[in-house]
């Protein structure tokens, strides 16, 4: 069966317009990770080195482990942290790579004329 342009630009869209859905529910699933305060602490708590959920717990002494656990599934699933067993143990590790996708995506271009206008509003004061 031969397909027409039209037919084949129509399944390319569609592809594209999947992959654009995918990356959206990705970023929906980072802020909404990102939105709780406890959820923060731990990132960074796992920015400076990897923490078993154990010493993770140790630093949430208002949580139960059950719910630090679900705050580490809420992370997991947003892919802003890895987990890996040894043993018992469970070994968490913080994945950045998200946080940087939505800095690119989001932040950046917000900040670029703040930061053009502070350079700008310095040269003048300057001169």
């Amino acid at each position: 069966m031969i397909k027409t342009q039209a037919q084949v630009q129509q399944q390319i869209s569609a592809v594209l317009q999947d992959a654009r859905d995918d990356q959206e529910d990705k970023d929906n699933r980072v802020f909404k990770a990102m939105a709780n305060p406890d959820r923060r602490r731990m990132l960074d708590l796992l920015r400076d080195s990897r923490r078993t959920t154990g010493e993770i717990c140790l630093n949430f002494p208002s949580l139960n482990r059950c719910t630090v656990m679900q705050h580490l599934g809420v992370l997991h699933k947003a892919g802003l942290i890895i987990g890996r067993k040894d043993g018992r143990c469970r070994w968490h590790y913080l994945d950045v790579s998200p946080i940087q996708r939505i800095h690119q995506r989001w932040i950046k271009d917000y900040a670029m004329p703040a930061s053009e206008f502070l350079m700008k509003l310095k040269n003048e004061l300057e001169a």
